[in-house]
């Protein structure tokens, strides 16, 4: 059995085989996933997985240098954007390295997931709680 945090098969494949600014949505319930991108659905309930720990999780696991927010998220919940901002805190102190943060609209958010290795879709039910992590490289 495997020793770390990170137990998904599904997640765990797709952290081993990113590549540097390689991109990975972890999203709310509602967020539309376009067909052409990969989903891993760990949506169980309303809010289970919640959306923080799914995302402490994925640090864990992950090494990332940058992040792509929508602005809504900030402006229409602010208490879990500060969690998040608190949690990519801490990972730039464990790493030593600085994490960009980038905000643009809601709509160019979603377009956005197209483009990324896949998405990641929690049982969370806050609106606008949704992130793309751009994987960095350890050395």
């Amino acid at each position: 059995m495997k020793k770390n945090q990170l137990l998904n098969s599904e997640l765990s494949y797709l952290v081993a085989t990113l590549g540097h600014t390689d991109e990975v949505t972890v999203c709310d319930a509602g967020l539309p996933i376009p067909e052409t991108t990969s989903r891993i659905d760990l949506a169980l309930t309303h809010g289970v997985p919640g959306f923080i720990e799914t995302v402490r999780t994925l640090l864990a696991e992950m090494q990332i240098e940058g992040v792509v927010l929508a602005a809504e998220f900030r402006e229409v919940s602010p208490n879990l954007h500060e969690e998040l901002q608190h949690l990519l805190q801490i990972e730039e102190q464990k790493t030593g390295k600085a994490i960009r943060r980038t905000y643009i609209s809601h709509e160019a958010f979603k377009s956005r997931t197209e483009g990324g290795r896949a998405v990641v879709r929690t049982g969370e039910c806050t609106p606008y709680a949704n992130v793309i992590f751009q994987a960095g490289v350890v050395f």
